[in-house]
């Protein structure tokens, strides 16, 4: 059973932050542009899947999925308020789903938004890993106080740093994916 792997947060009216780089993670993962990525947030609005396949196998392996975020981007409070409809069924219901990736920036404190994902996530038993993004903006101590602050707000023990831009956590990441496909 492929594995689908899932950015960003949900729960009500919150669904991840935009400009938090769900896409660019993506991509940056594949190694390829294959997930659209803006400089204006907010351009993602509906659930994207995106197969990988390894070279020789008919079937894909995993299943990412791109969800939209929440946050500042600019958009009618019509359109963000129909998300909570597809996007927490997805979440609770989806049997498929094996792991959830919470995406938060590396470089702002703790917002409540992803505080009530990481609850949602807990109350409904999904294996989920916080990964904290755009690691490289901040450096040495600057990035190891950030990240145990982080941590400590939202009372988590393990949160992987992580830069699209770099690759630093990338190894890391995929560890922790194929951990999860192993188990199936």
């Amino acid at each position: 059973m492929p594995l689908n792997f899932l950015f960003p947060r949900c729960r009500r009216s919150a669904f991840g932050r935009s400009n938090v780089g769900k896409s660019s993670v993506i991509n940056s993962l594949l190694g390829a542009k294959i997930a659209k990525t803006s400089s204006t947030p907010g351009r993602t609005r509906s659930i994207n899947f995106f197969e990988v396949r390894w070279p020789g196998k008919p079937q894909p392996e995993l299943v990412f999925t791109d969800l939209p975020g929440y946050g500042y981007a600019k958009l009618s409070r019509s359109i963000t308020a129909e998300w909570p409809a597809f996007i927490e069924p997805y979440l609770q219901e989806r049997e498929a789903l094996k792991l959830a990736i919470v995406l938060i920036d590396a470089n702002i404190p703790a917002q409540e938004p992803d505080q009530t994902l990481i609850q949602f996530l807990r109350r409904s038993g999904r294996d989920f890993l916080v990964v904290a993004t755009k690691a490289d903006k901040l450096s040495g101590n600057k990035l190891r106080n950030a990240l145990t602050g982080l941590a400590r707000e939202h009372n988590i023990d393990t949160l992987l740093p992580y830069s699209a831009k770099t690759g630093a956590g990338r190894a890391e990441l995929w560890r922790e994916i194929m951990a999860r496909v192993a188990k199936d």
